[in-house]
């Protein structure tokens, strides 16, 4: 009994009290934003945030005035969009690295590596003298490619490692009942690789969904996403504390509910990618 409560203890004391300080460390700031936001102005700054007299009225300002609910609009066409064309893409071109062998194969492997090494702002000024030479300076087509330049290498490596998983003998299997090397692509390999291929699609959209430099640079005035709309919240003189956390617990709501929709695809997904079968 003694050496069960020692265990307990000793439980307790280097794994469940180690995990609710990292637990209340991480989620402390959510809950001081969520409490600001529903916290009025005027008792903002006197009494500070707080569930007394708790109110919604920053969620409506944020939508009635501040026109929030466009930049939403804005964000999910920009991140969907980007998921579309990454994954097009990543799949296709994660299969011919799977399953063909060509010269050079490994160092082009090696440059989609080496390009999320390089920080963004090298990128902006190339990619925004081509946007503007075609027209797309603040357009939705604009901002879905330079997210794609961002997301697609590394896509490209983890839908790779998932095909890698796949024997290859079932994409053979189905060329010789006739099928093209697009039909078994479409037939076999994504339906057994559709974990991976959500997992890429989660990391696609939560990229493009966060992302701020793009949109504040080939964006900004007729498509604002949610990252520069939050950021216009803060002015000059003055912050606008309320609005500026109902903005942002808003803005994180998308990618935390598809997260929690698809946690358990998603886990076997990373976890199919990271076995070589």
């Amino acid at each position: 009994m003694m050496v069960r409560n020692r265990s307990l203890i000793r439980r307790l004391l280097t794994v469940d009290l180690p995990m609710l300080a990292v637990l209340a460390f991480t989620l402390a700031p959510y809950l001081w934003m969520a409490l600001t936001s529903i916290t009025e102005k005027s008792r903002l700054f006197t009494e500070g945030p707080s569930l007394a007299g708790a109110t919604l009225a920053n969620y409506t300002r944020l939508f009635n005035t501040v026109g929030f609910g466009t930049n939403l609009i804005d964000s999910f066409i920009v991140a969907g969009g980007t998921v579309i064309v990454g994954l097009s893409l990543s799949v296709t071109a994660a299969y011919a690295f799977s399953r063909f062998r060509f010269r050079g194969r490994r160092l082009m492997m090696l440059q989609f590596l080496l390009v999320n090494m390089f920080p963004l702002v090298l990128l902006i000024l190339p990619l925004f003298i081509l946007m503007k030479t075609l027209g797309l300076v603040d357009t939705y087509l604009a901002l879905i490619i330079a997210n794609s330049t961002v997301a697609i290498p590394f896509s490209v490596w983890m839908m790779t490692s998932y095909i890698d998983a796949i024997p290859r003998s079932l994409d053979e299997a189905a060329m010789t009942d006739g099928c093209t090397r697009l039909g078994a692509l479409r037939r076999v390999i994504l339906p057994l690789c559709m974990p991976g291929i959500i997992a890429t699609a989660v990391y696609i959209f939560i990229t493009a969904w966060n992302e701020y430099l793009y949109a504040l640079t080939l964006g900004g005035r007729n498509v604002k996403t949610i990252t520069v709309a939050i950021q216009t919240l803060i002015g000059e003189y003055e912050v606008e504390w309320g609005l500026l956390t109902a903005g942002g617990i808003i803005g994180a709501m998308p990618a935390t509910v598809m997260f929690l929709f698809v946690q358990k695809r998603l886990i076997a997904g990373m976890t199919q990618g990271a076995v070589k079968g």
